[in-house]
């Protein structure tokens, strides 16, 4: 794998760093965020490198689905009737790690419009 595609959430998924994982599968891991913005902060990131939303291509497909039924499965399972889910695109935007990830946010009111 180029040196490039190696980040932190690359060595979570393979075992390599410690978190908290509430769930994984062969697609994906999910993982409560060290630096939680609400009661309820876990993040869903593919097993496979992509590193911004805007790299996604018609190949992953079928991964962004699981990712979103991964992420309302963990919501259920939390108990959250009603959460966010974020996919940050590029630092401008919030990305601070070079990997897709979705955040799910919940246990608390969001305002509108985030940001």
């Amino acid at each position: 794998m180029p040196m490039m595609d190696r980040n932190i959430f690359l060595e979570i998924a393979e075992g390599k760093l410690p978190a908290d994982i509430v769930y994984q599968d062969e697609q994906c891991v999910a993982f409560r965020d060290i630096n939680p913005q609400a009661p309820t902060h876990i993040l869903v990131i593919p097993r496979k490198v992509i590193r911004t939303h805007a790299d996604v291509k018609a190949e992953d497909e079928a991964l962004l689905g699981h990712l979103h039924l991964t992420a309302a499965k963990i919501a259920k399972e939390e108990g959250l009737e009603s959460y966010r889910l974020v996919i940050n695109c590029n630092e401008g935007a919030g990305q601070t790690v070079p990997h897709l990830h979705l955040h799910i946010l919940g246990g608390r009111g969001l305002d509108w419009p985030p940001g």
